[in-house]
Formats: C-alpha cells, structure tokens, sequence
C-alpha cells in the first residue's frame, strides 16, 4: 500500500509541473534539430576494399590453397594496423601533398575494418568534402598497395574498389532524427530530474492535505487572499452601508 501511495505521489510531483517538463523538452529537442541543421557541417564518407590475396606464382598454377588463405585471413590484423603507421601515411604525405594533410591529421580520419573470415578490408575517410576524402582514401589504399611489397616481400595485396570521384552520397553526419531522439530522452530525463528536485528544495505548506501531513492537525479556518481592488471595494460597501440609531457598533462609553 505504501509502494502504491508512493507512486501516486511522484505522478502528482509530475502532473504539478507537467508545463515545466514539456516546455523543457520542447526548447531541448527544437534546439538539437536547428543545431543538427542549420550548423552543424555535413560529414560526408568514403571507402574503398582491398583484398589480400594468393601470390601471383600461386594464381598462375591454378590450384586453391587453403592454407594460404587462412594465413591471408590472419594478415588481416596486421595489415589493419600497418596502414595506420608513418610507414604508410607519412609516404602518404609526401606523394600526396595536395591533400594538405599531415600523417597525424591522417590517422584520425582513416578508419580500418573488415568482416570476420573474409579476406577484404574496408578503409574510410570522413570528411565535410567529399571530393577530398575520395581522393584521402585512394591514396591510402595506393600507397599502402605499394608499399606493403618492401615490408613484407610479398605481393598479395589488389585493390577491389576505390571511391568514385564524380559522386555526390548524402552525408553519413548529422544524423538529425537521431539527434532530436537523443535530446528528447536526455532532456525528459533531466526535466524530470529538476522536477523531484524543486519539489524537494520546496518546504513550503500550501494546501489543506499539507497541513493534515506534516503536522498531523485539521484545518480549523482558512484565511482567502484578496486583492488591493477587493479590498478597496470591501471598504467602500461598508462605508455606504446604512445605521440605525442605537445600534451598539455605533455606541461609544465615556469615562
């Protein structure tokens, strides 16, 4: 019975200041999505695949080598992690200077993956131009075809795809409806939050049902609160009100 007077509590806390929750979520959620919009720089994202392959002496004789496939496979790893070292980007720089990037600013924006048990890798450049992050990740994906052949003696790595030059994708970023759905949750959260608190910060005693509950007494008379002009009028009405002669209100005793 107490869990259930409790809840009724918090849901009367919130239906108190149900204005004050909405209007916050309302100002939250309108300004995520104007930011998202208006200025925010959209992201836009491209990739290209590489494949680590058989040899070309092991492609010519035809035959399927499973071992060497699974060895390709554990590469991957390896290669994901050469890609991102100064080995690779700082050659990245120094061919590609029109990129205008250094082998730091290189580092953050590549990003490396690939698929479980599959011999391709997948390397994206975000950028808020896309024709840049196109020619940003062709580049990578050259240089480290290239150079991947003096580290480890071995041509095995192709080049599936590159990115497409002349494209024009929609931006992967600003996600605006994940965005409002973000500030919506994180804002309810948080109106709710101040709600309990300003309820808590409040020791004030306003109604009948707080008096019976902190001090355990009944309400004996209630004093209204009048306003100047009721007051004034109060007086005016008793001012013009008629006396009879001997009524004891107008009756004065000297000493």
């Amino acid at each position: 019975m107490s869990n259930e007077l409790d809840l009724r509590q918090y849901m009367t806390i919130v239906r108190k200041r149900l204005g004050l929750i909405v209007i916050f979520v309302l100002v939250c959620s309108s300004a995520s999505a104007i930011f998202s919009i208006f200025f925010k720089d959209p992201v836009y994202e491209a990739s290209t695949k590489i494949i680590v392959n058989q040899t070309a002496s092991q492609l010519a004789t035809g035959q399927l080598d499973i071992n060497q496939i699974n060895s390709n496979i554990k590469m991957i790893d390896t290669y994901k992690e050469i890609i991102k070292t100064p080995a690779i980007l700082d050659k990245v720089v120094e061919q590609f200077p029109q990129l205008g990037l250094t082998a730091k600013q290189l580092t953050n924006k590549i990003q490396v993956s690939s698929v479980n048990n599959t011999q391709v890798m997948t390397l994206v450049v975000q950028d808020v131009d896309y024709l840049k992050a196109a020619k940003t990740v062709n580049a990578v994906s050259q240089v480290f075809q290239e150079e991947i052949q003096h580290i480890f003696k071995v041509e095995n790595v192709s080049i599936l795809n590159k990115a497409v030059m002349n494209d024009q994708p929609d931006p992967v970023s600003p996600n605006v409806p994940l965005n409002i759905a973000i500030a919506f949750v994180v804002s309810l959260m948080l109106a709710v939050g101040i709600t309990f608190l300003l309820e808590y910060m409040d020791d004030t005693i306003k109604t009948e049902a707080d008096v019976l509950q902190y001090m355990g007494q009944p309400t004996l008379a209630m004093i209204s609160k009048m306003s100047p002009e009721d007051a004034g009028d109060g007086q005016t009405s008793r001012a013009k009100q008629p006396y009879k002669a001997g009524e004891l209100e107008r009756v004065s005793i000297e000493k």
